[in-house]
């Protein structure tokens, strides 16, 4: 998987935002200087599969308050959310989906799914009733049902685009 340095990004949070060590990030890309990274610059992250293997894409509209789940481009399930309140936000761009971890309880409901930003997923709750409200503390908020059912279907590495 191919990562484009965005500004104001390190390599040591890039490493933190996938999980994976900085060393093996480095050893996926001999010719970086640690020291020295540029806005456009792809990044070797090793680990994942290539974006164009996977035919799941989820689009995610902050503002409508609803995630897509899109294969080779067609809809496929609509799921209503719940998004970050004003301050905590909900982080607009491209990640990916880099775990799964069902059962992280409390607040997290069901289902996590860890987004390619520190701190952040799709998941489910234990409040149903925050569903179509901004209330989270940035992460995606599904219902149970909803969120494990887009776990069973999308594999790691599947594309998550986040727009307002």
């Amino acid at each position: 998987m191919i990562h484009t340095v965005k500004p104001g990004e390190t390599l040591t949070q890039i490493s933190r935002d996938y999980r994976k060590p900085l060393s093996e990030i480095i050893a996926a890309n001999p010719t970086i200087n640690p020291n020295v990274i540029y806005i456009g610059q792809p990044i070797m992250i090793p680990g994942f599969p290539p974006p164009d293997t996977i035919p799941f894409q989820i689009d995610v509209s902050v503002n409508n308050r609803r995630l897509r789940l899109l294969k080779n481009g067609v809809l496929q399930k609509q799921y209503p959310i719940a998004v970050g309140r004003m301050l905590s936000g909900t982080p607009v761009g491209q990640f990916i989906i880099i775990n799964k971890a069902p059962n992280p309880g409390g607040p997290f409901g069901t289902m996590w799914m860890s987004l390619s930003k520190e701190h952040y997923g799709i998941h489910g709750t234990n409040d149903p009733s925050s569903i179509g409200k901004a209330v989270s503390k940035g992460c995606i908020r599904m219902h149970n049902r909803d969120v494990e059912e887009l776990s069973r279907i999308v594999p790691i590495g599947t594309s998550v685009s986040i727009h307002p």
